[in-house]
C-alpha cells in the first residue's frame, strides 16, 4: 500500500461493473444516512429530547414519557379554561382547544412510534447492518488486491527459477483469493437494488402515517371550528377584517389561504351591504351582538352576547368601528361582533 502511494507499483485495478456497484452502495449509505438524521429532527425538533433518547437506547433502558409540546400547550389551556371558568365563553373556547391540541399531540406521537418502526428503524439497520458487512468484505477485498499486487511484484523481481516458480505459484494463489473475495463483495453490492425496492416500500409507509396525522389533525381543528361557531371571525378582525355574519367564517384551509393573500381586499367583500349604507348615511340601525367584547378604553363600549344595541357611524371613523348605544351608554364598537337587524 505504501509502494502504491509513494512509489511506482503497479495497481490492480477492479472491474468496471464492481467499481460502479461499489460508488452506488457508498452513495445509498450518505443518502440513506442524511434522510434518517433529517427524518428524526422532523419527527422530534428538540435535540436535547434526541441526544436523550439515543443514550436511553444505547443504555437499553426505556426513555420515560413526556407530554409533547402539543398536550403540554392543550393541558395549559384546559387549566386557564377551569381558572376562567367553563361557564364563561373564554373559558369554555379554552377548554375545547385545550382538548384539541391533546388530541393533537396523540396523533403526533402515533406518528413518531409508526414512522420509527416502519421508516427509521429499516433504514438503520441497512447503516448498522448490511452497509456494515459491505465494508467489511470491502476491506478484505482491498487486503486481498494488496497480496496480489505484492505477489506480482515479487514475480517481477524475481531472477532465479526456484524462486520465479515459488512467485508464480504464489501469484496463482493470491489471484484465486482476490476473485473470490471480488465475487463476495459483489454479490453483497447487488443487493443494493433490493435495498433501494424495500426502502420504497418503506417510503410509502411513512407518507401513508403523514397522510393519517395531517388528516386527523384538519378533522380535528375542523371539529373545533364548529364547536365554536363563528369563532374565526374574531381573528380575522384582529388582521383588520370584518365579517358580519357566523355564516361567513373561514370553513376551509383553501378559503383562509385566500383570504390572507388577498388582505386589502376581504374586508369590502366581507361586509354586508346593510353596514356599507349605514356607513354612507347618518341613520341609525338596531344590532345583534355575537359575543362578549370588553372595552380597552373609555371611548369604546363593552358588550354582551345576544344583546340587542342601536348604532351609528360618524364621519371619519375607522372603517372596523361603529358608533353604539346601550341606554345612557355610548361608545365605539367593532364591526366583527355585530349583526344588524332588519
Amino acid at each position: 500500500f505504501t509502494e502504491e502511494k509513494l512509489g511506482q507499483a503497479e495497481k490492480t485495478e477492479l472491474d468496471a461493473h464492481l467499481e460502479n456497484l461499489l460508488s452506488k452502495a457508498e452513495c445509498t449509505k450518505l443518502w440513506t444516512e442524511k434522510i434518517m438524521k433529517q427524518t428524526e429532527v422532523l419527527l422530534q425538533p428538540n435535540p436535547n429530547a434526541r441526544i436523550e433518547e439515543f443514550v436511553y437506547e444505547k443504555l437499553d433502558r426505556k426513555a420515560p414519557s413526556r407530554m409533547n409540546n402539543p398536550e403540554l400547550l392543550g393541558q395549559y389551556m384546559i387549566d386557564a379554561g377551569n381558572e376562567f371558568g367553563p361557564g364563561t365563553a373564554y373559558g369554555n373556547a379554552l377548554i375545547k382547544c385545550g382538548e384539541t391540541q391533546k388530541r393533537i399531540g396523540t396523533a403526533d406521537r402515533e406518528l413518531i412510534q409508526t414512522s420509527a418502526i416502519n421508516f427509521l428503524t429499516p433504514l438503520r439497520n441497512f447503516i448498522e447492518g448490511d452497509y456494515k458487512t459491505i465494508t467489511k468484505e470491502r476491506k478484505l477485498l482491498q487486503n486481498k488486491r494488496l497480496d496480489l499486487d505484492a505477489a506480482k511484484t515479487r514475480l517481477k523481481k524475481a531472477k532465479v527459477a526456484e524462486a520465479r516458480a515459488a512467485s508464480e505459484q504464489e501469484v496463482r494463489i493470491t489471484q484465486s483469493e482476490f476473485d473470490r473475495q471480488a465475487e463476495i463483495t459483489r454479490l453483497l453490492l447487488e443487493g443494493i437494488s433490493s435495498t433501494h425496492a424495500h426502502h420504497l416500500r418503506c417510503l410509502n409507509d411513512f407518507v401513508e402515517a403523514q397522510m393519517t396525522y395531517y388528516a386527523q389533525c384538519y378533522q380535528y381543528m375542523l371539529d373545533l371550528q364548529k364547536q365554536l361557531g363563528s369563532f374565526p371571525s374574531t381573528f380575522l378582525s384582529n388582521n383588520n377584517q370584518s365579517s358580519s355574519t357566523p355564516v361567513q367564517s373561514v370553513s376551509t384551509p383553501s378559503v383562509l389561504a385566500s383570504a390572507s393573500a388577498s388582505l386589502p381586499s376581504v374586508s369590502n367583500s366581507i361586509v354586508t351591504s346593510g353596514i356599507s349604507e349605514l356607513k354612507s348615511s347618518s341613520g341609525n340601525r338596531k344590532a345583534r351582538v355575537l359575543y362578549d367584547y370588553d372595552a380597552a378604553n373609555s371611548s369604546e363600549l363593552s358588550l354582551l352576547a345576544d344583546e340587542v344595541i342601536t348604532v351609528y357611524s360618524i364621519p371619519g371613523m375607522d372603517s372596523d368601528w361603529l358608533m353604539g348605544e346601550r341606554g345612557n351608554q355610548k361608545g365605539k364598537v367593532p364591526i366583527t361582533y355585530l349583526e344588524l337587524l332588519n
